[in-house]
């Protein structure tokens, strides 16, 4: 894939912000809570870190889409929370603390079992001949560069500039949100002639990963005894992923258009299960 404006620009600066923002909402006790509520966080970890990539990768092999959408799907199952899992719980009468941890924790971890879970998606489902193989170091580091230190910088204005870092979140996730329109806009406009057949093989398998992970971490969370504002979050925090992020490992790093399609479809299915859980839970425990 040629250098543009869309991986080369705006992809790594939407990225940046979408990261800086989750950092402006981060403080080091989010980090520590994980000793208050380790059944909770080992739930939601386990669910999104082990359980969403194990699903992502059966559903793979079982339904007849192309290589590169496969490893699409792998591509997105393999990244952690996405930021806006946050609002989604808090609207949806989740534990929010809970949410933000769990987000916080994935985005941390994930960094490591990317490239691993992505290599072992290019290995199973890219045909013979068109092997793609993703340097572990280089991803890792491109990672750390991507998310991690613009969380660190919005981490360090919310410790030293508190009531900015509040003025600037409703801006930045706004600014967040334009970027991902753009990104996605971008995808289909390079994928036009293909942009139906594509969703017609990737729709409703990214509904299932979406629908399937999220009842698992419902249910996992119920059986394991959380009470329900516990297991809203856990249920988003194992659907709603980061598919900004995909979208980036596949344009930017594995330099390949047809990979970022699988997290941008997903990335709109998302929201719409997403709405769906505001809605019924946001009722629901407003009615109680």
């Amino acid at each position: 894939m040629e250098p543009n404006v869309l991986t080369d620009i705006i992809l790594p600066i939407a990225l940046a912000i979408i990261m800086l923002g989750m950092g402006l909402s981060l403080v080091i006790d989010d980090f520590k809570r994980v000793l208050l509520y380790p059944k909770a966080v080992s739930i939601g970890l386990i669910n999104q870190l082990l359980i969403l990539p194990i699903v992502g990768f059966g559903l793979a092999s079982l339904f007849p889409i192309k290589p590169e959408l496969a490893v699409g799907l792998m591509i997105l199952a393999a990244c952690p929370g996405g930021v806006t899992s946050n609002l989604i719980s808090h609207v949806s009468k989740g534990d929010t603390a809970l949410s933000i941890t769990l987000t916080a924790i994935s985005s941390l971890l994930t960094i490591l079992t990317i490239p691993f879970i992505i290599n072992i998606g290019l290995e199973q489902f890219m045909e013979e001949g068109k092997e793609i193989h993703l340097d572990v170091v280089k991803t890792i580091k491109t990672i750390v560069a991507i998310t991690i230190l613009p969380v660190s910088i919005g981490m360090l204005i919310r410790a030293k500039a508190s009531s900015f870092a509040q003025k600037m979140d409703k801006p930045v996730k706004i600014t967040s949100t334009i970027f991902l329109v753009l990104i996605i806009a971008g995808i289909i406009l390079k994928e036009k002639e293909n942009i139906l057949s594509f969703f017609q093989q990737v729709g409703l398998i990214s509904l299932s990963l979406n629908a399937l992970t999220m009842l698992i971490g419902f249910y996992s969370a119920k059986i394991f005894k959380l009470n329900l504002a516990q297991s809203i979050s856990v249920s988003i925090e194992s659907g709603v992923q980061n598919g900004t992020l995909g979208i980036f490992i596949a344009l930017s790093i594995l330099k390949n258009s047809e990979m970022s399609i699988t997290p941008a479809i997903y990335s709109l299915v998302m929201f719409g299960t997403s709405g769906f859980m505001m809605y019924y839970f946001g009722r629901r425990s407003s009615s109680n």
